[in-house]
C-alpha cells in the first residue's frame, strides 16, 4: 500500500502522531516519559514553535504543534526522535528500528478545531482506560488547561482564552468541554471544516477519504489509541 502523503508547508499548525514499531512499548517508566520530555524542551529552544497540547502514551506520541518562518518541521521531529532512541538503546541496549515509519502530521485549521484537537488528545488515556480521569494521567498537557497548572513546555492554545474571562471560569470551562464527546471525523492529511479541508486539498493537490477518530472498539488495546 503506497504511504499517505505528508504535508509538511513551511509554517502550519500540526497534530503530530509517532509510534513505536509494531506497536512496541516506548515509555516504560517515569524516567523514560522525562527524558522525552526534556528532549522536547531541548528542541523547542533548538528549532522555535509552539506547543499547544500533548499526551505520551506507552507506546505512542500526539504533539499538537504550530511551527514558525524560522522553524522546521521534518529536523524538528527528525532530532526529537532520534534523540530519544539513543536515550533508549542507551538505557535499554536495544537495537533493531525502534519508530514506526516516519511520523505522522495532519494539518489543522487554526479556529474551534485546534481546541477540539487537543481536547481529543487529552482524553486518549481515559478512552484507553488507563485512568478514569484525565487529570489523573501525568503525562499529557491537560491540567495546564484544566486546573492551571504551571508549564515551561506549553503555549497556551489561542482558542482556549475565549473560554471565559478570567483564569478560573477558562479552567473550569474547559473540564466541562472535554466531559463532551463528538464523533469526530479526520481527514489523512487535514483537521477542520468542510471549506479548510476542501481548500487545503485543491492547494496541495490531494483526495484523501476522511477516516473516523472515536470511541476505541472494545477489542482494542488500551495503549494504541
Amino acid at each position: 500500500m503506497p504511504r499517505t502523503a505528508r504535508i509538511l508547508p513551511d509554517t502550519g499548525l500540526f497534530h503530530i502522531i509517532t509510534r513505536g514499531n509494531n506497536r512496541q512499548i516506548v515509555f516504560h517508566d517515569d524516567n523514560d516519559f522525562t527524558a522525552y520530555i526534556d528532549l522536547l524542551k531541548k528542541y523547542k529552544g533548538r528549532f522555535p514553535f509552539y506547543l499547544y497540547h500533548f499526551v505520551l502514551m506507552n507506546n505512542h506520541i500526539h504533539l499538537i504543534l504550530e511551527t514558525k518562518e524560522d522553524s522546521n518541521l521534518s529536523k524538528i521531529m527528525q532530532g526529537l526522535n532520534l534523540s530519544y532512541v539513543y536515550y533508549y538503546r542507551k538505557r535499554y541496549g536495544y537495537i533493531g528500528h525502534f519508530w514506526q515509519d516516519r511520523f505522522k502530521s495532519l494539518l489543522i485549521e487554526k479556529d474551534r478545531y485546534l481546541l477540539e484537537c487537543g481536547k481529543y488528545i487529552e482524553m486518549n488515556p481515559v478512552r484507553a482506560k488507563i485512568v478514569t480521569k484525565p487529570e489523573d494521567y501525568k503525562w499529557s498537557s491537560y491540567k495546564v488547561y484544566a486546573y492551571g497548572m504551571q508549564s515551561s513546555l506549553i503555549n497556551i492554545n489561542p482558542i482556549y482564552i475565549g473560554l471565559g474571562n478570567t483564569p478560573e471560569q477558562r479552567q473550569e470551562n474547559y473540564r466541562e468541554y472535554t466531559l463532551s464527546f463528538e464523533e469526530n471525523v479526520f481527514n489523512q492529511n487535514f483537521y477542520g471544516s468542510k471549506e479548510f479541508i476542501s481548500e487545503m486539498e485543491q492547494l496541495y493537490r490531494i483526495k484523501s477519504m476522511p477516516r473516523k477518530q472515536g470511541r476505541p472498539k472494545k477489542q482494542e488495546s488500551n495503549i494504541n489509541v
